[in-house]
């Protein structure tokens, strides 16, 4: 069972396990992201480790993970996508991955968070499309917090369902995303709202 191949790493290796087992990313661990993520919130519910330090250990192996596919991409250019057609055993990802980016702009970035193997494609597309480092970062590093603690959460809520969990992976991203947007709607519905009537009163004064 994967979970029980992550325990068994924390057991022997502690935070620097969750860390590494997530910066490796799509080059490395045979295990999906989430389950990662998840395994570490219900090991912290279980007292194993300690919450706080090891959700910063999957935040900063999530983002990093991906940064580094971000720093091969502007670093290696075009070529890197030839390996990565190989290393996903066909172009399917790779081709959803552009067509986010074509339909989203940068907000692909952030969209691709929640959808497996894609979140780790998207960084490396906007790094041979030599985006600076400074706006990827504007986009990765917030959304990967929102992520990794959803998904860290989730573990240590219902840590003893996490294999049903992970089978139904994109269905939960797909509701993650949806309540996102809900709250990014609503936040701008309110300010709309506040500012009508802020314009108004000065009008009538």
């Amino acid at each position: 069972m994967e979970t029980d191949m992550i325990t068994s790493m924390v057991a022997q290796y502690g935070y620097p396990a969750l860390f590494l087992s997530l910066w490796l990313g799509i080059v490395g661990m045979p295990i999906p992201d989430e389950m990662i993520v998840m395994t570490a919130g219900a090991i912290t519910a279980q007292g194993w480790l300690q919450p706080v330090p090891a959700f910063i250990a999957v935040y900063l192996g999530v983002v990093s993970g991906l940064s580094l596919g971000y720093f091969l991409g502007y670093r290696v250019g075009a070529p890197i996508l030839r390996w990565l057609a190989r290393k996903l055993n066909g172009e399917k990802y790779l081709k959803k991955a552009e067509g986010l980016l074509e339909r989203y702009g940068n907000g692909a970035i952030c969209l691709s968070y929640f959808f497996p193997v894609i979140r780790h494609v998207v960084p490396y597309l906007v790094g041979i499309q030599r985006m600076s480092l400074r706006r990827y970062a504007l986009y990765s590093l917030p959304t990967g917090f929102v992520w990794t603690l959803n998904y860290f959460m989730a573990g240590r809520l219902f840590g003893t369902h996490l294999e049903s969990i992970t089978e139904g992976v994109q269905t939960y991203g797909w509701i993650t995303l949806c309540v996102l947007a809900l709250f990014a709607g609503l936040y701008v519905v309110i300010r709309q709202r506040k500012g009508t009537r802020v314009f108004w009163g000065q009008k009538e004064q």
